[in-house]
């Protein structure tokens, strides 16, 4: 078939078709956009309306809970139905939602907006890694998530950097405005992918007939098929406990700003800007280096530099001077901290494609994103009660600790794990021998 002519090309070089180019540019407006609104809501929250801790919390939790509840059904909604028009409906609706940010005029109401935004987000997500699933084939996978996060990670950059100028020439309204034409644009673009395989396809290729099987049953295989990849099974172990303890300070970032007398409003853009670029660069390092080939050393690595740098940046914060010198050591610090985030997350996402059957791609990645989201809501909370009895500071530097053991325990167990993963894939190797002998 035309559309799946990408499926064919040389190992390791990934081939860019017309439906993956598609699929990469709706991710990259989307993307774009969807900075925008959040520098302009916190800047909106944060520093405008001079929120509390717990009510930044409240945020994330508004904008996790979506995903942690809805994950495994979007899952596997999105193996059952047509993932082209899921992203569809999911964008078209978020435009709507943003826009309504421009009209509100109170923290409840801006919770109300994240709730609804956040069940559109958790549709879209298992929805586009099944599609990039469908569109390029397990040998061209690391180049393909390496494409994708360096996507990601270049609108960090950029949006940061335009909403930063958008809220400074037009006001922060301007950006919740543009946003919503970014996702309709985004829509617009994923008219033209092809549809791809239908449910009853997907139903065929894990072995059913007739009547489709329950939600219930759709869940728990995907389930099986996490826990009988040992590497990846504690690859999401390590995700999930470095998200948690990296959002007991995460959450509270505007926080930790307020202490430096005289911040500059424009601070906490340059350093989402930074923790970008430090993604970026790790994404291309792990393109070229072939992450899937050892994710859990990556993953190790990654954490216990995000964890030095976090703590020491929470040090430099307390003790510096205000000025350029201190807006110079964060920017350095969130650089490099972000690269450390790269080297956690690409590996693991390029790990979890590859391993994954296009048939379950949707009931994984939804699962995943559910116990992510656990965490996102977990550690804001603990971060909200940290930073209103001991302070921002104290925050950051328990979290940066706990960040940095659990990337040692990760690279301790490394081998141990390795081992086991390597014992599973030659168990079910033989398990389909017989079953074909």
């Amino acid at each position: 078939m035309k559309e799946r002519s990408n499926l064919s090309g040389p190992k390791g070089k990934l081939k860019l078709g017309r439906p993956l180019t598609l699929l990469l540019t709706a991710q990259f407006i989307s993307n774009i956009g969807d900075w925008l609104h959040m520098l302009a809501l916190l800047t909106m929250v944060g520093l405008k309306w001079n929120a509390t801790p717990w009510e930044i919390t409240a945020i994330s939790l508004c904008m996790a809970a979506p995903m942690l509840l809805g994950g495994p059904f979007a899952g596997v909604a999105a193996d059952r139905l047509n993932r082209k028009a899921l992203m569809i409906v999911s964008d078209v609706v978020r435009a709507v939602i943003v826009a309504s940010l421009i009209f509100v005029g109170s923290l409840a109401q801006v919770y109300i907006l994240l709730l609804l935004k956040g069940s559109m987000d958790v549709i879209f997500s298992p929805a586009k890694s099944g599609k990039l699933k469908e569109l390029v084939p397990a040998s061209q996978m690391d180049a393909a998530v390496s494409l994708s996060s360096s996507i990601e990670q270049i609108t960090k950059i950029i949006g940061p950097a335009l909403g930063g100028l958008l809220v400074a020439m037009f006001g922060i309204n301007a950006c919740y405005l543009i946003d919503a034409v970014t996702f309709l644009v985004s829509a617009a673009i994923l008219v033209f992918l092809p549809k791809g395989r239908r449910a009853n396809s997907l139903d065929e290729a894990e072995g059913h007939s007739g009547n489709r099987p329950s939600f219930r049953r759709d869940i728990v295989a995907g389930l099986k098929i996490i826990a009988g990849m040992p590497a990846v099974l504690s690859g999401i172990l390590m995700l999930v406990s470095v998200l948690l303890v990296l959002n007991i300070a995460d959450s509270q970032l505007v926080t930790l700003f307020r202490i430096i007398p005289g911040v500059s409003g424009d601070l906490l853009g340059w350093c989402v800007g930074a923790g970008g670029i430090g993604t970026l660069i790790a994404a291309l390092l792990t393109g070229r280096m072939g992450g899937s080939r050892h994710p859990l050393l990556f993953m190790g690595i990654g954490a216990v530099l995000m964890g030095a740098v976090f703590a020491g940046a929470a040090v430099a914060t307390a003790n510096g001077k205000p000025g350029t010198v201190i807006y110079i050591l964060l920017f350095s610090a969130f650089l490099l901290a972000g690269a450390g985030a790269g080297l956690v997350f690409i590996p693991f996402q390029s790990m979890l494609q590859k391993r994954t059957p296009e048939a379950y791609t949707g009931r994984v990645f939804g699962t995943v994103n559910s116990l992510a989201s656990a965490s996102v809501i977990l550690g804001p909370v603990a971060g909200g009660a940290l930073v209103t009895a001991s302070g921002p500071v104290a925050a950051f530097i328990v979290s940066g600790l706990l960040t940095l053991l659990l990337g040692a325990a990760m690279l301790a167990l490394r081998g141990y794990i390795d081992r086991k993963d390597q014992a599973a894939v030659a168990g079910n190797a033989k398990e389909k021998a017989a079953a074909y002998s």
